[in-house]
């Protein structure tokens, strides 16, 4: 049965104002470019900041010394610039159930920087490795950043309304939502520990490039130990608050890419089907299809319908998913994924540990159990209606 609190508003709105609620397909457009509708300054900070998202960095201009890549588009880049990423990054952390989650700060943090700068290799100083006190270790490939502004342009009540952490309602499912450093609503990040577009930003930023901002100037260590003299010459900050803007301008403004349809006309009908039967078996209840924006004062943003697939809240998927932790997720619980866009992907789950849609649905466990064995228990013909379905996402 379909959860209906984010219906009604829109039912309401269509009854009594109009709203100015259009279909969805307006926040669409093909995979890498901006929505529809942006004003020409709107348009020309997206241009701006797609440039400084290609833009490859150096040590000289603020790269490391420690890092992963030099470019936001290195982890971005299939099948376009702001899409997913096919090299996974190393995250770890300490969880203890009376101590609740620890990001291992005093070993370097909780993400481990594979690259550094030539003149920390030659101070002696290597790559980071998993420290000892990590419990969990996990890879993480980069999700697909198109029409990622549309969720940071939902109200809090629309997602807050759908989250029931103690399932009053008895079905088994108990989403809440994640939290953010400073409490504010979590929608981005696989545990939802991230409440804004920018702080989500400037973490990759800072973690990924080790690229310093005004907000925080203080380079990262190497598993904690003090960086070699010398090795990092750029004064910090590295990057300024208006690239920062720019940044969120480009990721905010990326559309999502429009619905596919299949070519065969038989699979395309059965797909259909599989559409029917996704929400019948329950897959509904956390990957949510419609959201709409609140108002904004980006038009292009401003109270539209549009797919998605997620409630944007924490899930328990059960013990054989759980590895890491962050403050406001225990390591069974994570994000329920955005299913917009799954065509263009090769691997999948929250984190790309599954190669294929099948087995990632055959990986769900804790509250998703049922709707895996309901899927389990169609025939291998709904089966693949239902896979056929997810096709044209």
């Amino acid at each position: 049965m379909i959860r209906s609190s984010t219906r009604l508003p829109i039912l309401l709105c269509f009854v009594l104002t109009g709203c100015g609620i259009v279909d969805e397909t307006e926040v669409e457009a093909p995979a890498g470019a901006p929505f529809p509708g942006l004003t020409t300054s709107e348009s020309e900070q997206f241009g701006l900041g797609q440039a400084l998202f290609n833009r490859a960095f150096t040590p000289e201009e603020g790269l490391g010394p420690l890092f992963n890549q030099v470019s936001c588009s290195s982890c971005h880049d299939l099948p376009t610039s702001g899409g997913h990423g096919a090299e996974p990054v190393t995250k770890v952390s300490h969880f203890d159930e009376r101590t609740g989650c620890n990001l291992l700060k005093e070993d370097g943090g909780d993400l481990l920087q594979a690259s550094v700068v030539p003149a920390l290799r030659t101070a002696g100083i290597l790559p980071e490795r998993i420290p000892v006190s990590a419990t969990a270790v996990t890879e993480l490939r980069a999700p697909s950043l198109y029409g990622i502004g549309l969720v940071e342009a939902i109200d809090d009540d629309d997602i807050l309304t759908r989250a029931d952490p103690d399932d009053q309602d008895g079905d088994g499912i108990s989403g809440r939502p994640g939290l953010g450093p400073q409490g504010l609503l979590g929608r981005f990040g696989s545990k939802a520990q991230h409440a804004t577009l920018s702080e989500f930003i400037e973490n990759a930023i800072r973690g990924e490039m080790g690229l310093t901002t005004p907000d925080h100037p203080t380079e990262e260590r190497p598993n904690g130990l003090p960086l070699a003299e010398g090795s990092d010459p750029v004064p910090d900050p590295e990057i300024q608050t208006s690239d920062l803007t720019l940044l969120k301008a480009y990721v905010g403004f990326l559309a999502q890419p429009g619905r596919r349809t299949l070519d065969n006309p038989e699979d395309q009908a059965a797909g259909e089907e599989g559409e029917r039967i996704f929400e019948s078996i329950g897959c509904v209840n956390c990957h949510t299809p419609t959201f709409v924006t609140g108002t904004n004062q980006t038009a292009a943003l401003d109270q539209k319908r549009f797919r998605i697939y997620s409630d944007v809240l924490l899930h328990d998927m059960g013990p054989e998913l759980a590895d890491i932790c962050v403050p406001g997720a225990r390591p069974s619980e994570w994000r329920t994924t955005r299913l917009v866009g799954l065509y263009l992907r090769s691997e999948f789950l929250h984190d790309g540990r599954a190669r294929s849609v099948r087995d990632a649905i055959l990986m769900h466990g804790g509250e998703a159990e049922s709707a895996r064995y309901r899927f389990q228990d169609l025939t291998p013909e709904l089966q693949q209606s239902v896979l056929l379905f997810l096709r044209t996402l």
